[in-house]
């Protein structure tokens, strides 16, 4: 069973804390994502796992086998770089064999295993080319052939798809999620692309200045996020936020801005019946501001359209209510115009509130 384990992992380079207090456990033929900014921490976590980087304190484990001071090759793992690492001067296969070979193994099981990896890969006819001949998809297939042929307990993705273009960052995204499922391996990828991570993980590590802001699978951060900045993180487009007063108008409480008032559900209060702060930041998903007809106090929002992004399948109106800027995501068919006053209604029971100072979420959300 390749289950990875982690435990109260740090990693310092000078005084700099590049990774603080990580604990995670990666279950066997588990997909996991680490995601979140530039600097992170998330490739150094990685680069720890593969044995590139030397822990500061605690520890980490791999099939309950304490890794800590093996070299890589001999941890069982095999990892794909950001830029491929191909030679140049070998072919294909001598790219994809290059590492068995240092192993010593049979020349015959050698051939067997680039031919079978080249066939799930659809590379077969590329074997003879050297990088050079080869396109970004291409070479990107060939350092995951690379991988694959070690057939390693745990594989190391360390943003894969960032070379490629959007298209076929979306195509190889969906290959790489089959191949997976093919090999039945466990696997940890990086990205600081969230919609990456939310259509390939079975669960992503949600990352900021090297401390693990929240775990879950991609819903579970969708709906429920911990606190403001994996709120802000997942999601495209972000998600709305401006601050609020607390208010109660007989039995319901309300979020009241100098421009607009909105009642929360009766869940929301029972969360919020014994919170003594007054105000709070207010978040609203663009795709749970819904096009409406009549204002209703409490339940809508008066806004100015600013700018309308028609993007095909759908629309994104920048829009204000007085002071606070909106982003509203829309059906493509929309009928607004620029400088056009009109109504967006919130759906109730999305409205997710965070307390000012911390910014950790105050309401119980769905998970699923």
């Amino acid at each position: 069973m390749a289950k990875v384990r982690l435990e109260n992992v740090c990693k310092q380079f000078g005084d700099v804390v590049a990774v603080k207090d990580f604990n995670l456990s990666i279950e066997d033929r588990e997909f996991i994502v680490l995601v979140g900014p530039s600097g992170c921490g998330k490739t150094t976590t990685l680069r720890m796992v593969a044995g590139l980087e030397t822990i500061t304190s605690g520890n980490i484990y791999i099939k309950e086998r304490l890794i800590n001071r093996l070299p890589p090759k001999e941890r069982d793992i095999a990892m794909v770089f950001q830029n491929y690492a191909l030679y140049p001067h070998m072919t294909v296969f001598q790219n994809m064999a290059f590492g068995l070979e240092m192993r010593k193994t049979p020349k015959e099981e050698v051939r067997r295993r680039v031919h079978e990896a080249a066939e799930i890969l659809g590379i077969e006819h590329l074997l003879d080319r050297k990088p050079k001949q080869l396109s970004g998809g291409q070479r990107q297939r060939v350092a995951v052939g690379r991988a694959i042929v070690r057939k390693p307990e745990v594989f190391l993705f360390d943003e894969p798809l960032s070379n490629l273009d959007a298209k076929l960052r979306v195509q190889t995204r969906v290959e790489l999620k089959k191949l997976h499922e093919r090999l039945e391996a466990t696997a940890i990828y990086v990205t600081h692309d969230q919609v990456e991570a939310m259509t390939m993980g079975d669960r992503i590590v949600v990352m900021n200045e090297g401390v693990i802001q929240q775990v879950g699978s991609p819903l579970e951060l969708y709906n429920a996020p911990k606190n403001k900045f994996v709120a802000s993180f997942i999601g495209s487009p972000a998600m709305n936020f401006f601050q609020a007063e607390l208010v109660r108008l007989g039995d319901v409480l309300s979020v009241q801005t100098p421009t607009f008032r909105l009642d929360l559900p009766n869940s929301s209060a029972s969360d919020l019946k014994d919170y003594p702060e007054k105000r709070v930041i207010v978040g609203i998903r663009p795709e749970d501001l819904v096009e409406t007809g009549e204002h209703v106090p409490g339940r809508t929002i008066e806004v100015i359209v600013e700018v309308i992004e028609p993007i095909g399948s759908e629309t994104y109106i920048d829009v204000k209510a007085g002071e606070i800027p909106l982003i509203a995501r829309v059906g493509r068919k929309t009928q607004v115009k620029r400088g056009q006053s009109f109504v967006l209604e919130p759906i109730p029971e999305r409205i997710h509130l965070f307390d000012v100072q911390t910014e950790e979420a105050l309401l119980r959300r769905r998970r699923d």
